[in-house]
């Protein structure tokens, strides 16, 4: 059986400006969070409560993203790291995901608590610091959103697929704040509909409301890094994409074993055996599928007939 790998340097080095941004949003969280949790509790609105909740997720999240981003850099050159240090990216937004679950759950309890035995409320304070954190959650998106949205990526000089992968890591810090802004849209209508119509419901069922979005958005993120923790990229279009090249090259080879998983946001690395096929020399198959530049790190092999 001959082997011969390829290896391409993997991207590893994290963005500045996406540690850089994570740090500020962090520290202005952190800021609000003691805020509405401590306006929450004083004035007694569960659903400006909640949202404070709802934003101490936000600093774990968001410190998770920048420990991870730190990490990432200082590791980049560790050679332990056979693919790179990309996952600890990715486990930080899994390990954020847990968490906001176990804050959804606490935000539901405590909600339906308050829906029970009801308490008064001081609607024109709970409502000022209410806008003031949805203020808060705006900036920090916009200190995000690039390092969110930012990462599209033109893999093919040769032909016109387009593959388009998110930094994960980023993802979590920024659907945290987004999440969070929503909460906070939330408990102003909440308070609002309370203060002009008497409707004091309003304020827990929100609350209920902002602990279901919460649970929602946190089990997304945690199948998307969950995915890449796993290596289950085996459904990922670069993977039909080797068959099409393959295919093309050479009608008469049989792909005998596949593998294929993810090293950074937007790289592969595949590790293929080849039965009948036309030539043996593994270079010949490899420039070939050198067209698709994610994948950074081949490995062909011949199965014996």
């Amino acid at each position: 059986m001959q082997n011969k790998t390829c290896h391409h340097p993997i991207e590893t080095r994290a963005n500045p400006l996406a540690e850089k941004n994570t740090a500020r949003a962090l520290i202005l969280t952190a800021i609000m969070m003691l805020l509405e949790i401590i306006g929450g509790w004083y004035y007694n609105s569960m659903a400006l409560l909640a949202d404070g909740w709802h934003m101490s997720s936000h600093v774990i999240a968001l410190g998770l993203a920048l420990g991870a981003y730190v990490l990432a850099r200082r590791f980049a050159q560790d050679g332990r790291f056979s693919f790179g240090t990309w996952k600890l990216e990715v486990l930080g937004g899994y390990t954020s995901a847990l968490m906001l679950v176990l804050i959804a759950v606490l935000m539901f309890y405590h909600s339906v608590e308050r829906l029970l035995s009801p308490v008064a409320i001081h609607y024109d304070q709970a409502i000022a610091i209410a806008v003031i954190g949805l203020l808060v959650n705006l900036i920090c998106a916009w200190w995000l959103k690039d390092g969110h949205h930012h990462h599209e990526h033109d893999h093919h000089d040769h032909d016109h697929h387009h593959h388009s992968h998110e930094d994960l890591n980023m993802r979590a810090a920024y659907l945290h704040v987004i999440t969070d802004a929503l909460t906070s849209v939330l408990a102003i209508v909440a308070l609002i509909g309370g203060k002009l119509w008497g409707a004091d419901w309003l304020d827990p069922v929100m609350g209920i409301a902002g602990s279901i979005l919460v649970a929602i958005w946190s089990v997304g993120l945690l199948k998307a890094t969950s995915r890449s923790l796993l290596d289950a990229e085996m459904d990922a279009p670069v993977v039909d994409e080797i068959r099409e090249v393959l295919q093309q090259v050479d009608a008469t080879a049989e792909i005998k074993d596949l593998h294929c998983w993810r090293v950074t946001q937007n790289q592969y690395a595949v590790m293929l055996s080849l039965k009948n096929a036309r030539e043996r020399n593994p270079e010949f198959y490899k420039q070939h599928l050198r067209i698709h530049d994610e994948l950074v790190h081949i490995n062909i092999e011949f199965a014996v007939d």
